[in-house]
C-alpha cells in the first residue's frame, strides 16, 4: 500500500477489514418510549407516521392542533423510528494533509478511516454520505444505502486527494462544514476527519450547531512530528512557494514547536467540551482500524 496516495482498489478492499466493526448500537422503540436509550448515541431520527385521537398519558407536545381544529377533537401525532440511520463523513483533504513522516500521509490516513466507516455503515444496513473537500473543489454526497453509497464516497476521496503541499487557507473548513450542515438531518451520526488547521470561527459555530441534534465525532488527523520536532539539526520546511529553515537544536524553536501543537489541541478540546462531543486523535504512526476502534470506544463514554 502506498504511503502517499490511497487507491480506490485499496479502499474497496478495506471492506473485509471493517467486518465486525460497530459504529454504535441502535436504540429500540420501547426504550425511546420509556425515556431511556440502549444506544450510546443520542438517538436516531423519528418520522411522522399518523394521527389518532388523544388519549390520557399522551405527550401534549405531540398534539396536532390543525387536525384537532378540523375534526373538533384533540388528536396527537404518532411517530415511528426510521429504519435506517444516516452516517455522514466530512473528509478534509486540503493541501496541508499531504504530509507524513511515519507509515502514511495524513490524507491517506483520513481516506482509510473513512473507508472503514463507510463499510461498517453498509454492513449495518444504514446510509452513508458526506462531504469530500479539497483545494480543487468538493463533492457533496447525500446519504445512500448499500454498496452504492460507499463507492460514491470512496471514489470522491480517491479523486480529490492532494498531490502536493500548499498554503493553508484559514476558514476554508468552515465552507465544507456549511455544506455538511445543509446535508444533515437530525439524528445522524457524523464524523469530521481533518487536522483542523483551516478551522475558523465560522467552522467552530457550525460544529456546535451540528452537535445539537446529531452524534458527532471530531477525528484529529496528525503526524507525530507535528507535536515533537525532529532530531537536532537544520531543516528546510514549508511549501514550494514558501520555505524557511529551522534549527531544531534551538531550545526556543523546540519550545515554540511544541506550544503550537499543544495550543491547537487545547483549542479543539475546548470545542469538544463546550458541545459535549468526542475528540479522537488519529496518528499517522498508528494502524487505522485500531485507531478507529479506540476513537469509537471513547465516543461511547460520552453522555
Amino acid at each position: 500500500m502506498s504511503a502517499v496516495h490511497a487507491t480506490l482498489d485499496e479502499l474497496i478492499r478495506l471492506r473485509a477489514t471493517a467486518r465486525g466493526l460497530e459504529l454504535g448500537a441502535r436504540h429500540s422503540q420501547l426504550a425511546a418510549e420509556s425515556g431511556g436509550y440502549l444506544s450510546i448515541y443520542r438517538g436516531r431520527g423519528l418520522e411522522f407516521d399518523e394521527v389518532r385521537a388523544y388519549q390520557a398519558g399522551d405527550d401534549a407536545r405531540t398534539i396536532d392542533w390543525r387536525v384537532s381544529a378540523r375534526r373538533g377533537r384533540i388528536h396527537t401525532k404518532l411517530f415511528r423510528e426510521e429504519r435506517e440511520r444516516s452516517v455522514l463523513i466530512l473528509v478534509d483533504l486540503h493541501p496541508g494533509m499531504y504530509f507524513g513522516t511515519r507509515h502514511q500521509f495524513k490524507s491517506v490516513l483520513a481516506a482509510r478511516i473513512s473507508a472503514l466507516i463507510a463499510w461498517a455503515t453498509v454492513q449495518a444496513g444504514d446510509r452513508i454520505g458526506g462531504v469530500v473537500s479539497s483545494s480543487d473543489g468538493s463533492m457533496v454526497l447525500p446519504p445512500m444505502g448499500r454498496r452504492t453509497g460507499a463507492l460514491r464516497l470512496l471514489h470522491g476521496i480517491e479523486s480529490l486527494q492532494p498531490t502536493q503541499p500548499g498554503v493553508l487557507m484559514q476558514g476554508r473548513l468552515g465552507d465544507s462544514l456549511g455544506q455538511l450542515d445543509r446535508l444533515t438531518r437530525p439524528g445522524s451520526l457524523i464524523f469530521i476527519l481533518s487536522d483542523f488547521l483551516e478551522l475558523g470561527e465560522k467552522g467552530e459555530l457550525l460544529i456546535a450547531r451540528l452537535a445539537r441534534h446529531n452524534d458527532l465525532l471530531m477525528g484529529l488527523i496528525f503526524d507525530p512530528v507535528e507535536g515533537l520536532p525532529p532530531p537536532p539539526g537544520r531543516y528546510r520546511m514549508g511549501t514550494p512557494e514558501e520555505q524557511m529553515e529551522l534549527d531544531t537544536a534551538s531550545e526556543a524553536v523546540i519550545s515554540g514547536w511544541k506550544k503550537n501543537f499543544l495550543d491547537h489541541r487545547e483549542r479543539l478540546t475546548g470545542i469538544s467540551q463546550r458541545s459535549r462531543i468526542t475528540l479522537a486523535a488519529f496518528s499517522t504512526a498508528d494502524e487505522p482500524l485500531l485507531s478507529l476502534r479506540s476513537g469509537l470506544a471513547r465516543h461511547g463514554r460520552v453522555t
